[in-house]
C-alpha cells in the first residue's frame, strides 16, 4: 500500500512538472486590432507589393514626433516604410508602445484592389 501511494506522489510530481514546463513553452497572443495600412500611395508598398506576402512580420515603430500625428506608428517591413497605422486607430496603439508593451504585426490580407487603401490589411498583437 505504502509502494501506490510513493508511486502515485512521483507520478503526480512528474505530470506537475511537465504540465509546467508545457505552460512555460506556449505563448499567449492576444489580437488587439486589425487595420489597412494607411499612406500606401505615399511610401514603399507600391514598390513592394509583390514581394509581400500573407503572413510576413511587420514592424511597428512609434514616431511620437510626427509633425502630422503625435500618436504617429509607422507600419515597416523588412526595413522599410510601408506606410502607418491609421490616424483614427493609432492612439492606443500609441499608448501602449510608449509604455513598452510588447506589440508585434503581420499581414493578414493582400488584395490587388484598385483603391489603395484596401491592398493590405494588418494585425496587431499584444504578447
Amino acid at each position: 500500500m505504502r509502494f501506490r501511494f510513493e508511486l502515485a506522489a512521483v507520478l503526480t510530481a512528474a505530470l506537475l512538472a511537465a504540465a509546467s514546463a508545457s505552460v512555460q513553452a506556449q505563448q499567449v497572443r492576444l489580437l488587439v486590432q486589425s487595420s489597412a495600412l494607411a499612406g500606401f500611395r505615399y511610401h514603399e508598398a507600391p514598390a513592394l507589393f509583390p514581394e509581400l506576402r500573407t503572413g510576413d512580420r511587420l514592424d511597428l515603430v512609434r514616431e511620437p514626433d510626427n509633425p502630422h500625428d503625435p500618436n504617429a506608428v509607422r507600419v515597416d517591413w523588412r526595413g522599410r516604410r510601408l506606410g502607418y497605422v491609421p490616424r483614427r486607430e493609432n492612439s492606443a496603439l500609441a499608448w501602449a508602445m510608449d509604455r513598452g508593451e510588447p506589440v508585434s504585426a503581420r499581414i493578414s490580407t493582400l488584395r490587388a484592389h484598385r483603391n489603395p487603401r484596401l491592398r493590405v490589411e494588418f494585425e496587431v498583437y499584444v504578447e
